[in-house]
């Protein structure tokens, strides 16, 4: 009868079992859409055995059927790390690449109204009045078209700035969302030790949740983590640690007193009332070998640069600085590059209407010093640059200085010095690049507004009252020149007119670099989740085909237990009968 009873044993634990993997599976079918849930497999073992007996073979033993032995949370280490590995140089290279698609958009260069038409506008201007310098309809059409050309600069200035502006916002999301997740995993640390302290219980959803948290996290920078044997996770961000065992890492946000960017520093390492910052990021190392190219945040910080971009961020720089610097910023440069292109074409034209030449005292009788309209003492030499008086055109009226086309904001292009013996000298005020108002900078530029109301003031005339003909054709070979370098690393010099087109031809290059390679990393990234969803995806023809299975075992422990009570029915019956 022992037997007969253990059989019951074996029926009910086939039943137990079974129900307990619908279950399992039922739960797995039910979250089969949920983001981050890792699927459930049921690992069935032996329940103990009972001795009856001894045998000279064997152990004479009976078992008492099958239970579960372990509920599997499914996951590969090795797929888990590749995934995010490029997830974060995905990331990486796709915030670059968006970046130089908001160049090209800024541009207009997609959509039939590029800025390249703003130059050629200027310039066939200049031809026209190269024909006439004479003519007010010439002289019209040049004002207008250099009014429209500084608009359309300014606007695509404006444009890239908000842009980086936006990224900006971006930068400070991103980071917030980083110091989320860092107390999401704390927690999850904590309550998953709480629960697997006894060694009974796994903490399924918590370390599914917690995985979500490293999957996000490797998108935004370059991570490493490793667990302990308590199921702690420690993880280290950009090479410090973030996540310890008992808590987090904050990463603060300060603001550029100049550009307003935020730029992200460890709490912790730094001290904010001396301003002295303990950086997160290097965006200045961006090393595919080492791992540097990786991580949302780097690439936006790299993509928006340090500030605004302007010509002096490479006019005075050297190829090594600049590469340094500037060239890995994709929206930096393009400001600098479209900066340096405006500042040439203004400055050229601006030193033909209005010819400057080095002082020379010994035509001024040896005179070094004057005074200037304010009554303050201007000392000369031989670097002072001055109006070239002699070879100056004029406009209509004759007069001198004559008008400069293009002005800056903060200064104007000459200051009249009075020298002893009373003449009269127009002292050229040079750029300072610690003020860019008194720079020919876009952001500082406008056309002269005397000459947008007198027209015929534009310089046209030679002192002696003819036509000066000679300025017009000066003006329009300007394009014709190949004098030009879009930047120090560039060694091939070219016209006005290739300036834009290489300075377009190396936004395109860049952004088609930065395509290919997110696309490259991208696939990849899809190949590997692939493969993971594999291990841990829910498959709901898999669990369809396991819920049969359950039924069928469950059906056949139903009818195995049926069976044993028969038997045992009988034998009791026939017992007392």
């Amino acid at each position: 009868m022992s037997n007969g009873f253990g059989s019951l044993y074996v029926g009910s634990s086939g039943l137990r079992s079974a129900q307990n993997g619908l279950n399992v599976l039922s739960n797995n079918i039910s979250n089969i859409d949920t983001k981050g849930y890792v699927r459930r497999k049921v690992i069935y073992e032996d329940t103990f055995y009972t001795s009856f007996g001894n045998s000279s073979v064997s152990k004479q033993q009976t078992g008492l059927g099958v239970q579960i032995g372990e509920v599997v949370h499914a996951r590969d280490i090795f797929l888990d790390q590749a995934y995010r590995k490029e997830n974060g140089r995905a990331s990486f290279y796709e915030a670059n690449y968006d970046a130089a698609y908001e160049v090209q958009t800024q541009l207009q260069e997609m959509y039939g109204k590029a800025f390249q038409t703003a130059i050629s506008d200027v310039y066939e201007a200049f031809a026209e009045y190269a024909k006439d310098p004479n003519d007010t309809v010439n002289q019209n059409l040049v004002i207008q078209k250099a009014q429209l050309f500084v608009s359309r600069a300014q606007g695509v200035n404006d444009g890239l700035r908000e842009y980086q502006m936006t990224i900006n916002t971006k930068v400070k999301n991103d980071v917030d969302r980083v110091n989320e997740i860092g107390k999401e995993i704390v927690a999850l640390n904590k309550e998953i030790q709480r629960i697997e302290a006894g060694g009974v219980e796994t903490a399924m959803a918590l370390r599914d949740q917690r995985d979500k948290d490293l999957d996000e996290l490797s998108a935004l920078a370059n991570i490493t983590y490793t667990e302990t044997a308590d199921g702690l996770v420690n993880v280290r961000l950009e090479g410090s640690e973030f996540v310890t065992e008992v808590t987090y890492n904050e990463i603060g946000l300060h603001e550029n007193e100049v550009t307003g960017f935020e730029e992200p520093y460890w709490v912790g390492l730094s001290e904010p009332d001396k301003e002295k910052y303990y950086d997160v990021f290097d965006i200045y190392n961006i090393n595919p070998i080492t791992g540097h190219d990786t991580g949302e945040i780097k690439g936006l910080m790299l993509a928006r640069g340090l500030g605004f971009g302007n010509y002096t961020d490479i006019k005075y720089l050297s190829a090594t600085q600049y590469n340094n610097e500037i060239s890995n910023s994709v929206v930096q440069n393009a400001q600098a590059e479209l900066d340096k292109l405006v500042n040439t074409i203004v400055t050229q034209v601006n030193d033909l209407l209005c010819p400057n030449i080095n002082y020379d005292a010994s035509k001024h009788n040896g005179q070094l010093s004057g005074v200037d309209e304010n009554g303050a003492v201007v000392a000369l030499s031989g670097d002072t640059i001055v109006l070239d008086s002699e070879n100056a055109p004029v406009g209509e009226d004759g007069k001198l200085p004559p008008q400069e086309l293009f002005t800056r904001s903060g200064s104007s292009r000459y200051k009249k010095v009075t020298l002893g013996d009373g003449e009269e000298i127009y002292v050229y005020q040079q750029e300072d690049i610690h003020d860019l108002s008194t720079c020919y900078s876009i952001k500082s530029l406008s056309v002269n507004s005397y000459l947008t109301d007198n027209p015929q003031q534009l310089p046209h005339l030679k002192q002696n009252g003819d036509v000066a003909y000679d300025i017009g054709e000066k003006i329009y070979s300007l394009w014709e020149v190949s004098n030009y370098t879009l930047n120090p690393a560039d060694e091939s010099p070219t016209t006005l007119g290739g300036f834009y087109t290489k300075f377009i031809g190396e936004l395109a290059s860049i952004g088609s670099v930065y395509k290919t390679t997110s696309e490259s990393l991208a696939g990849t990234r899809a190949t590997i989740e692939s493969s993971r969803q594999s291990v841990i995806g829910v498959s709901s023809d898999e669990e369809l085909t396991n819920m049969i299975k359950y039924q069928n075992a469950y059906n056949a422990s139903s009818r195995y237990i049926n069976v044993v009570n028969e038997m045992i029915e009988y034998l009791l019956n026939s017992l007392y009968s």
